[in-house]
């Protein structure tokens, strides 16, 4: 079998979370595509089910909508039981919900810092520990965590302290657990994302004066876009990435290096 078909996700089931539109969306795109079943798990299901449908219809693969908080562990596990119950099993994840506020730190409310907090990293704790559980006692699995670029270096010129502190710890979270589930089958890694064009974020008032500074700092002096983002999941998903856990991929067009 060569390299090509080997990279190939027939038969496996997963799920996104964060799914229904950005980079969930296209990595879960990826994962239908390279022959996967998928989850589209996000808290607005009405744009899931859309999601699902599309995916479905273009691919062949099985696609489900599942509407989820995913800062509730009762919702969370509920959400596991249901890829498992419809999909037939659960061999990777792709854990990707996530917000950001922007706001100085000195003016930031408690509120807004648990807020971020929650999401970004109670509710990566969360489906983590329900998926890897499952994966434990079924004979392994591979989970990516979306981290951040901005888990290595501080954003500029705005202000986000909550999510830079939240990404950095998603990281560390996952190479404490990829440490712990090395010897049981379970490999969990993440993406460092840098600025990536998204539906949202291009079409963002908030945001769009700030993507001509960042351009100009960026070495390619451009945004990626998230399908650079599904070449690196697949590979995660599947495997080929047999012997990589506890790895962080920054895919940030070297925005990270200076």
């Amino acid at each position: 079998m060569g390299i090509i078909e080997k990279m190939k996700l027939d038969g496996k089931k997963g799920f996104v979370t964060g799914g229904a539109r950005g980079i969930g969306k296209s990595t879960a795109t990826a994962f239908a595509e390279a022959g996967a079943d998928v989850a589209i798990v996000d808290l607005d299901i009405d744009e899931a089910k859309k999601t699902a449908a599309e995916l479905s219809g273009n691919t062949g693969q099985k696609v489900i909508a599942i509407g989820c908080d995913c800062t509730s562990p009762e919702q969370v596990d509920a959400m596991v039981q249901k890829v498992v119950d419809e999909l037939g099993g659960l061999d990777f994840c792709h854990n990707n919900a996530g917000i950001c506020i922007n706001a100085p730190a000195e003016e930031m409310t408690y509120d807004q810092w648990n807020k971020v907090i929650n999401i970004n990293l109670n509710g990566i704790f969360l489906t983590d520990i329900a998926a890897g559980k499952y994966m434990l006692a079924h004979g392994g699995g591979s989970i990516i965590n979306t981290a951040s670029m901005s888990a290595h270096i501080v954003n500029v010129p705005q202000p986000q302290c909550a999510y830079n502190a939240s990404k950095a710890a998603v990281i560390q979270l996952t190479k404490s657990l990829a440490i712990e589930w090395a010897k049981r089958g379970v490999r969990v890694n993440s993406i460092s994302p840098g600025y990536i064009g998204t539906e949202l974020t291009l079409n963002s008032p908030t945001l769009i004066p700030l993507i001509e500074k960042w351009n100009a700092m960026a070495p390619l002096g451009r945004m990626g876009t998230p399908e650079e983002l599904q070449s690196i999941c697949v590979y995660l998903a599947g495997d080929t990435s047999s012997f990589t856990t506890g790895s962080d991929f920054i895919v940030d067009g070297a925005f990270t290096c200076f």
